[in-house]
Protein backbone atom coordinates (compact mmCIF):
# COMPACT_ATOMS: atom_id res chain seq x y z
CA UNK A 1 0.00 0.00 0.00
CA UNK A 2 1.32 3.50 -1.00
CA UNK A 3 -0.16 5.97 1.51
CA UNK A 4 1.67 8.74 -0.52
CA UNK A 5 -0.03 8.07 -3.81
CA UNK A 6 -2.83 7.81 -1.51
CA UNK A 7 -2.57 11.34 -0.06
CA UNK A 8 -1.66 12.50 -3.41
CA UNK A 9 -5.00 11.36 -5.07
CA UNK A 10 -6.93 12.37 -2.34
CA UNK A 11 -5.12 16.11 -2.71
CA UNK A 12 -5.95 16.12 -6.29
CA UNK A 13 -9.62 15.29 -6.39
CA UNK A 14 -10.51 17.43 -3.96
CA UNK A 15 -8.20 20.79 -4.66
CA UNK A 16 -7.71 19.84 -8.52
CA UNK A 17 -10.99 18.07 -9.37
CA UNK A 18 -11.10 19.07 -13.05
CA UNK A 19 -7.65 18.15 -14.03
CA UNK A 20 -7.37 14.81 -12.08
CA UNK A 21 -10.78 13.34 -13.51
CA UNK A 22 -8.74 12.43 -16.87
CA UNK A 23 -6.10 10.89 -15.10
CA UNK A 24 -8.30 8.68 -13.44
CA UNK A 25 -10.59 7.62 -16.21
CA UNK A 26 -7.34 6.81 -18.33
CA UNK A 27 -5.65 4.73 -15.42
CA UNK A 28 -6.02 1.05 -15.87
CA UNK A 29 -7.11 -0.59 -12.66
CA UNK A 30 -9.71 -3.46 -11.41
CA UNK A 31 -12.60 -4.00 -8.76
CA UNK A 32 -10.06 -5.11 -6.33
CA UNK A 33 -7.33 -2.53 -6.55
CA UNK A 34 -9.61 0.18 -6.13
CA UNK A 35 -11.27 -1.50 -2.72
CA UNK A 36 -7.66 -2.10 -1.38
CA UNK A 37 -5.12 0.70 -2.16
CA UNK A 38 -8.53 3.40 -1.71
CA UNK A 39 -11.83 2.27 -1.00
CA UNK A 40 -11.35 0.44 2.10
CA UNK A 41 -8.93 3.11 3.70
CA UNK A 42 -10.82 5.93 2.98
CA UNK A 43 -14.35 4.68 4.41
CA UNK A 44 -13.10 3.83 7.48
CA UNK A 45 -12.16 7.76 8.69
CA UNK A 46 -16.37 8.44 9.70
CA UNK A 47 -16.97 4.90 10.69
CA UNK A 48 -13.73 5.46 13.17
CA UNK A 49 -14.62 9.11 13.80
CA UNK A 50 -18.20 7.71 14.93
CA UNK A 51 -17.01 5.78 17.62
CA UNK A 52 -14.53 7.77 18.97
CA UNK A 53 -17.23 10.09 19.81
CA UNK A 54 -19.56 7.90 21.10
CA UNK A 55 -17.44 5.39 23.02
CA UNK A 56 -14.63 7.98 23.59
CA UNK A 57 -15.05 11.48 23.68
CA UNK A 58 -18.59 10.84 24.39
CA UNK A 59 -21.95 13.07 23.90
CA UNK A 60 -22.36 16.48 26.30
CA UNK A 61 -26.01 15.91 28.02
CA UNK A 62 -27.59 18.76 29.87
CA UNK A 63 -27.27 18.34 33.76
CA UNK A 64 -26.73 14.59 33.47
CA UNK A 65 -22.54 15.06 31.83
CA UNK A 66 -20.86 13.21 29.36
CA UNK A 67 -22.77 10.00 27.75
CA UNK A 68 -20.39 7.16 26.21
CA UNK A 69 -21.98 4.38 24.37
CA UNK A 70 -20.79 0.92 25.05
CA UNK A 71 -17.97 -0.09 23.78
CA UNK A 72 -19.72 -3.05 22.62
CA UNK A 73 -22.31 -0.91 20.56
CA UNK A 74 -20.08 1.27 19.44
CA UNK A 75 -18.05 -1.45 17.92
CA UNK A 76 -20.81 -2.80 16.37
CA UNK A 77 -22.09 0.63 14.89
CA UNK A 78 -18.55 1.06 13.59
CA UNK A 79 -18.47 -2.07 11.98
CA UNK A 80 -21.88 -2.09 10.88
CA UNK A 81 -21.41 1.53 9.10
CA UNK A 82 -18.45 0.63 7.61
CA UNK A 83 -19.48 -2.45 5.77
CA UNK A 84 -22.56 -1.13 4.72
CA UNK A 85 -20.95 1.97 3.35
CA UNK A 86 -18.06 -0.37 1.60
CA UNK A 87 -21.33 -2.18 -0.04
CA UNK A 88 -23.10 1.22 -1.04
CA UNK A 89 -20.05 2.29 -3.07
CA UNK A 90 -20.52 -0.77 -5.32
CA UNK A 91 -24.13 -0.49 -5.80
CA UNK A 92 -24.18 2.94 -6.55
CA UNK A 93 -21.43 2.17 -9.37
CA UNK A 94 -23.67 -0.56 -10.81
CA UNK A 95 -26.22 2.19 -10.89
CA UNK A 96 -23.86 4.56 -12.22
CA UNK A 97 -23.10 2.42 -15.07
CA UNK A 98 -26.90 1.26 -15.79
CA UNK A 99 -27.98 4.74 -16.20
CA UNK A 100 -25.11 5.61 -18.47
CA UNK A 101 -26.75 4.88 -22.24
CA UNK A 102 -29.90 6.73 -21.11
CA UNK A 103 -27.72 9.92 -20.51
CA UNK A 104 -25.92 9.54 -23.54
CA UNK A 105 -22.85 7.46 -21.65
CA UNK A 106 -21.47 4.32 -21.84
CA UNK A 107 -21.49 1.32 -20.00
CA UNK A 108 -18.19 0.50 -18.00
CA UNK A 109 -18.24 -1.13 -15.02
CA UNK A 110 -14.57 -0.40 -14.03
CA UNK A 111 -15.14 3.15 -14.81
CA UNK A 112 -18.53 3.45 -12.39
CA UNK A 113 -16.79 2.30 -9.72
CA UNK A 114 -14.00 4.64 -9.83
CA UNK A 115 -16.58 7.41 -10.00
CA UNK A 116 -18.67 6.16 -7.15
CA UNK A 117 -15.31 6.05 -5.10
CA UNK A 118 -14.11 9.58 -6.04
CA UNK A 119 -17.40 11.00 -5.57
CA UNK A 120 -17.63 9.84 -1.92
CA UNK A 121 -14.09 10.93 -1.37
CA UNK A 122 -15.09 14.46 0.19
CA UNK A 123 -17.67 12.79 2.12
CA UNK A 124 -15.07 10.41 3.64
CA UNK A 125 -12.43 13.19 4.48
CA UNK A 126 -15.18 14.86 6.02
CA UNK A 127 -16.53 12.16 7.91
CA UNK A 128 -13.45 13.25 10.15
CA UNK A 129 -14.96 15.80 11.89
CA UNK A 130 -17.59 13.84 13.13
CA UNK A 131 -15.78 14.53 16.30
CA UNK A 132 -16.46 17.85 16.98
CA UNK A 133 -19.44 19.23 18.35
CA UNK A 134 -22.38 20.30 16.74
CA UNK A 135 -20.07 21.84 13.89
CA UNK A 136 -19.06 18.28 12.78
CA UNK A 137 -21.93 17.52 10.98
CA UNK A 138 -22.13 21.13 9.26
CA UNK A 139 -18.44 19.83 8.24
CA UNK A 140 -19.37 16.26 7.04
CA UNK A 141 -22.20 17.89 5.16
CA UNK A 142 -20.07 20.08 3.13
CA UNK A 143 -18.50 17.22 1.76
CA UNK A 144 -20.99 15.55 1.20
CA UNK A 145 -22.09 18.39 -1.11
CA UNK A 146 -18.71 18.92 -2.77
CA UNK A 147 -19.36 15.42 -3.58
CA UNK A 148 -22.12 16.43 -5.91
CA UNK A 149 -19.81 18.74 -7.89
CA UNK A 150 -17.25 15.86 -8.44
CA UNK A 151 -19.63 13.52 -9.63
CA UNK A 152 -20.58 16.66 -12.30
CA UNK A 153 -17.46 17.16 -13.22
CA UNK A 154 -16.29 13.05 -13.38
CA UNK A 155 -19.27 11.93 -15.61
CA UNK A 156 -18.18 12.85 -18.65
CA UNK A 157 -14.81 11.48 -18.18
CA UNK A 158 -15.17 8.23 -16.62
CA UNK A 159 -18.39 7.18 -18.10
CA UNK A 160 -18.57 9.33 -21.28
CA UNK A 161 -21.75 11.50 -21.05
CA UNK A 162 -22.25 14.85 -23.23
CA UNK A 163 -21.60 17.29 -20.91
CA UNK A 164 -24.40 18.73 -21.48
CA UNK A 165 -26.43 15.86 -20.08
CA UNK A 166 -24.45 15.37 -17.17
CA UNK A 167 -26.42 18.02 -14.86
CA UNK A 168 -29.59 15.64 -14.91
CA UNK A 169 -27.10 12.62 -14.85
CA UNK A 170 -25.84 13.96 -11.87
CA UNK A 171 -29.26 14.58 -10.51
CA UNK A 172 -30.52 11.65 -10.84
CA UNK A 173 -27.17 9.49 -9.39
CA UNK A 174 -27.40 11.69 -6.31
CA UNK A 175 -31.25 11.40 -5.54
CA UNK A 176 -30.31 7.63 -5.33
CA UNK A 177 -27.47 8.10 -3.34
CA UNK A 178 -29.40 10.01 -0.98
CA UNK A 179 -31.68 7.51 -0.59
CA UNK A 180 -29.04 4.82 0.02
CA UNK A 181 -27.17 6.73 2.43
CA UNK A 182 -30.66 6.93 4.42
CA UNK A 183 -31.57 3.02 4.70
CA UNK A 184 -27.54 2.55 5.83
CA UNK A 185 -28.41 5.63 8.31
CA UNK A 186 -31.43 4.05 9.60
CA UNK A 187 -30.10 0.63 9.46
CA UNK A 188 -26.76 1.18 11.20
CA UNK A 189 -29.55 3.22 14.18
CA UNK A 190 -32.02 0.10 14.48
CA UNK A 191 -29.16 -3.09 14.27
CA UNK A 192 -26.81 -0.88 17.11
CA UNK A 193 -29.55 0.59 19.11
CA UNK A 194 -27.86 3.84 18.98
CA UNK A 195 -29.56 6.87 17.14
CA UNK A 196 -26.73 8.67 16.18
CA UNK A 197 -21.87 23.24 1.20
CA UNK A 198 -19.41 24.06 -0.15
CA UNK A 199 -19.98 27.43 -1.57
CA UNK A 200 -19.35 31.13 -0.36
CA UNK A 201 -17.66 32.80 -3.92
CA UNK A 202 -18.52 33.00 -7.63
CA UNK A 203 -16.91 29.89 -10.02
CA UNK A 204 -15.55 31.16 -13.17
CA UNK A 205 -15.11 29.16 -15.85
CA UNK A 206 -12.71 28.80 -18.74
CA UNK A 207 -11.72 27.16 -21.65
CA UNK A 208 -13.20 24.08 -19.77
CA UNK A 209 -10.69 24.94 -16.93
CA UNK A 210 -12.65 25.85 -13.33
CA UNK A 211 -10.85 28.77 -11.02
CA UNK A 212 -12.10 29.97 -7.92
CA UNK A 213 -12.44 33.84 -6.21
CA UNK A 214 -9.54 33.84 -3.80
CA UNK A 215 -11.62 34.58 -1.26
CA UNK A 216 -14.62 32.49 -1.73
CA UNK A 217 -14.28 29.01 0.61
CA UNK A 218 -13.18 26.74 -2.30
CA UNK A 219 -10.36 29.40 -3.52
CA UNK A 220 -9.27 29.11 0.42
CA UNK A 221 -9.35 25.45 0.28
CA UNK A 222 -7.00 25.28 -2.88
CA UNK A 223 -4.66 27.52 -0.83
CA UNK A 224 -4.90 25.29 2.16
CA UNK A 225 -3.92 22.53 -0.49
CA UNK A 226 -1.23 24.47 -1.05
CA UNK A 227 0.18 23.71 2.59
CA UNK A 228 -0.44 19.85 2.10
CA UNK A 229 1.05 19.44 -1.40
CA UNK A 230 4.45 20.89 1.04
CA UNK A 231 3.85 18.36 3.56
CA UNK A 232 3.63 15.79 1.08
CA UNK A 233 7.20 16.98 -0.48
CA UNK A 234 8.57 16.43 2.93
CA UNK A 235 6.94 13.02 3.23
CA UNK A 236 8.50 12.03 -0.02
CA UNK A 237 12.26 13.21 1.00
CA UNK A 238 11.52 11.46 4.37
CA UNK A 239 10.58 8.17 2.26
CA UNK A 240 13.59 8.25 0.09
CA UNK A 241 15.81 8.73 3.07
CA UNK A 242 14.55 5.50 4.67
CA UNK A 243 14.59 6.63 7.88
CA UNK A 244 12.05 5.88 9.84
CA UNK A 245 11.77 8.30 12.29
CA UNK A 246 11.88 10.75 9.55
CA UNK A 247 9.07 8.91 7.78
CA UNK A 248 7.14 9.68 11.12
CA UNK A 249 7.56 12.92 11.92
CA UNK A 250 6.87 13.57 8.26
CA UNK A 251 3.54 11.82 8.56
CA UNK A 252 2.66 13.34 11.74
CA UNK A 253 3.21 16.71 10.30
CA UNK A 254 1.31 15.94 7.16
CA UNK A 255 -2.17 14.61 9.91
CA UNK A 256 -1.31 18.20 11.10
CA UNK A 257 -1.44 20.33 8.63
CA UNK A 258 -4.66 18.60 7.41
CA UNK A 259 -6.26 18.70 10.56
CA UNK A 260 -4.62 22.32 11.84
CA UNK A 261 -4.49 23.99 8.70
CA UNK A 262 -0.98 24.11 8.81
CA UNK A 263 -0.03 24.64 12.54
CA UNK A 264 0.62 22.23 15.12
CA UNK A 265 -1.86 23.00 17.97
CA UNK A 266 -2.36 21.70 21.73
CA UNK A 267 -5.44 22.00 23.06
CA UNK A 268 -5.52 24.06 26.27
CA UNK A 269 -5.59 22.71 29.16
CA UNK A 270 -8.96 21.79 31.49
CA UNK A 271 -7.78 24.33 33.88
CA UNK A 272 -7.71 27.24 31.43
CA UNK A 273 -10.77 26.48 30.40
CA UNK A 274 -12.51 26.44 33.92
CA UNK A 275 -11.31 29.64 34.42
CA UNK A 276 -13.67 31.28 32.03
CA UNK A 277 -16.76 28.94 33.52
CA UNK A 278 -18.64 32.00 35.27
CA UNK A 279 -20.20 30.89 39.19
CA UNK A 280 -23.03 32.09 38.20
CA UNK A 281 -24.94 32.51 34.51
CA UNK A 282 -27.97 34.87 33.56
CA UNK A 283 -28.97 34.90 37.52
CA UNK A 284 -28.20 31.17 37.73
CA UNK A 285 -25.84 29.52 40.08
CA UNK A 286 -23.66 26.88 38.86
CA UNK A 287 -24.45 23.31 40.22
CA UNK A 288 -22.23 21.11 38.55
CA UNK A 289 -18.73 21.67 36.19
CA UNK A 290 -16.50 19.20 34.32
CA UNK A 291 -13.45 19.47 32.32
CA UNK A 292 -11.08 17.21 30.46
CA UNK A 293 -9.34 16.94 27.45
CA UNK A 294 -9.12 14.14 24.89
CA UNK A 295 -6.58 12.83 22.03
CA UNK A 296 -7.66 10.57 19.12
CA UNK A 297 -6.44 10.18 15.31
CA UNK A 298 -4.56 12.84 16.09
CA UNK A 299 -6.31 15.01 17.23
CA UNK A 300 -6.97 17.29 20.77
CA UNK A 301 -10.09 18.52 21.91
CA UNK A 302 -10.55 19.97 25.41
CA UNK A 303 -13.96 20.57 27.00
CA UNK A 304 -15.46 22.35 30.23
CA UNK A 305 -19.21 22.06 30.60
CA UNK A 306 -21.64 22.90 33.27
CA UNK A 307 -24.86 23.26 34.67
CA UNK A 308 -27.10 25.94 36.27
CA UNK A 309 -29.62 26.25 37.80
CA UNK A 310 -32.15 28.09 40.82
CA UNK A 311 -33.81 24.86 42.27
CA UNK A 312 -37.26 26.20 40.94
CA UNK A 313 -37.12 24.31 37.04
CA UNK A 314 -35.29 26.84 35.63
CA UNK A 315 -31.75 26.06 34.13
CA UNK A 316 -28.67 26.57 31.95
CA UNK A 317 -26.20 24.32 30.66
CA UNK A 318 -22.61 25.79 28.92
CA UNK A 319 -20.40 24.01 27.05
CA UNK A 320 -16.86 25.44 26.07
CA UNK A 321 -14.78 23.57 23.53
CA UNK A 322 -10.98 23.95 21.86
CA UNK A 323 -10.80 22.04 19.12
CA UNK A 324 -7.02 22.46 19.88
CA UNK A 325 -5.05 20.31 16.96
CA UNK A 326 -8.36 20.39 14.33
CA UNK A 327 -9.21 23.88 14.31
CA UNK A 328 -8.03 23.74 10.49
CA UNK A 329 -11.56 21.96 10.26
CA UNK A 330 -13.02 24.79 11.87
CA UNK A 331 -10.89 27.12 9.51
CA UNK A 332 -12.78 24.97 6.67
CA UNK A 333 -16.00 25.80 8.42
CA UNK A 334 -15.76 29.13 8.12
CA UNK A 335 -14.52 29.02 4.44
CA UNK A 336 -17.57 26.94 4.28
CA UNK A 337 -20.35 29.94 5.09
CA UNK A 338 -23.02 26.96 5.26
CA UNK A 339 -26.04 28.49 5.82
CA UNK A 340 -28.98 26.44 7.36
CA UNK A 341 -32.67 27.69 8.35
CA UNK A 342 -35.79 25.70 9.30
CA UNK A 343 -39.18 26.76 11.10
CA UNK A 344 -41.93 24.45 12.86
CA UNK A 345 -45.24 25.41 14.38
CA UNK A 346 -43.27 25.97 17.46
CA UNK A 347 -40.18 27.31 16.97
CA UNK A 348 -36.83 27.38 14.67
CA UNK A 349 -33.23 25.80 13.85
CA UNK A 350 -30.89 28.13 12.35
CA UNK A 351 -27.11 28.17 11.36
CA UNK A 352 -25.76 31.07 10.06
CA UNK A 353 -22.63 33.53 10.13
CA UNK A 354 -22.30 36.68 11.87
CA UNK A 355 -18.85 39.31 11.52
CA UNK A 356 -17.28 36.08 10.59
CA UNK A 357 -17.80 33.66 13.11
CA UNK A 358 -20.18 30.65 12.98
CA UNK A 359 -23.62 30.95 14.68
CA UNK A 360 -25.87 28.37 15.76
CA UNK A 361 -29.39 29.32 16.86
CA UNK A 362 -32.50 26.72 18.05
CA UNK A 363 -36.08 28.11 19.91
CA UNK A 364 -39.16 26.04 20.80
CA UNK A 365 -41.52 28.38 22.32
CA UNK A 366 -43.93 25.93 23.60
CA UNK A 367 -41.19 24.51 25.96
CA UNK A 368 -39.58 27.72 26.43
CA UNK A 369 -36.14 25.88 25.68
CA UNK A 370 -33.59 26.38 22.90
CA UNK A 371 -29.49 26.69 22.70
CA UNK A 372 -27.10 29.61 21.26
CA UNK A 373 -23.82 28.26 19.85
CA UNK A 374 -20.56 30.54 18.62
CA UNK A 375 -17.54 30.08 17.22
CA UNK A 376 -14.34 31.94 18.51
CA UNK A 377 -11.01 32.48 16.17
CA UNK A 378 -11.78 29.50 14.43
CA UNK A 379 -11.00 27.53 16.90
CA UNK A 380 -13.34 27.70 19.90
CA UNK A 381 -17.15 27.01 20.36
CA UNK A 382 -19.20 28.24 23.32
CA UNK A 383 -23.16 26.92 23.51
CA UNK A 384 -25.67 27.56 26.26
CA UNK A 385 -28.68 25.38 26.27
CA UNK A 386 -31.79 25.22 28.48
CA UNK A 387 -34.89 27.56 29.58
CA UNK A 388 -34.80 30.86 29.34
CA UNK A 389 -37.55 33.11 28.56
CA UNK A 390 -36.56 33.64 25.41
CA UNK A 391 -33.42 32.94 22.87
CA UNK A 392 -32.04 36.52 23.85
CA UNK A 393 -31.73 35.26 27.56
CA UNK A 394 -29.21 32.37 25.91
CA UNK A 395 -27.64 34.94 24.07
CA UNK A 396 -27.03 36.99 26.65
CA UNK A 397 -25.93 34.42 28.48
CA UNK A 398 -23.33 33.32 25.78
CA UNK A 399 -22.32 36.94 25.97
CA UNK A 400 -21.43 36.79 29.61
CA UNK A 401 -18.73 34.29 29.18
CA UNK A 402 -15.09 36.29 28.38
CA UNK A 403 -15.66 35.99 24.84
CA UNK A 404 -13.15 38.17 24.11
CA UNK A 405 -10.05 36.79 26.66
CA UNK A 406 -11.05 33.21 24.90
CA UNK A 407 -10.77 34.13 21.37
CA UNK A 408 -7.11 35.99 22.37
CA UNK A 409 -6.12 32.52 23.04
CA UNK A 410 -6.99 31.27 19.81
CA UNK A 411 -2.75 31.03 19.15
CA UNK A 412 -1.88 29.00 22.32
CA UNK A 413 -0.94 26.12 22.41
Amino acid sequence: MDFNRLIERVRKILLTPNTEWPVIAAEPTTTSQLYTNYILILAAIPALAGFIKGSIIGFGVPFVGTVRLGFGTGITQMLLQYGLALGLVFVLALIIDALAPGFGGQKNQSQALKTAAYTYTAGWVAGAALILPWIGWLLALAGSIYGIYLLYLGLPHTMKSPPERSVGYTVVVFLIALVLSWIIGATVAVVSGAGAALSGGAIRTSSGNVKFDEDSGLGKLAAFGAKMEAAEKKMKAAQKSGDADAQAAAAAAMLGTALGGGDKVEALAPSVLKGFVPETLDGLSRTRFSAEKNRAMGMQVSIARADYGDGQGRSLHLEITDTGSAKGLMGMAAWAAIEQESETDTGYDKTYKSDGRLIHEKWDRESSRGEYSITLGKRFLVKVEGHADSVENLKGAVGSVDLAGLEALKSEG
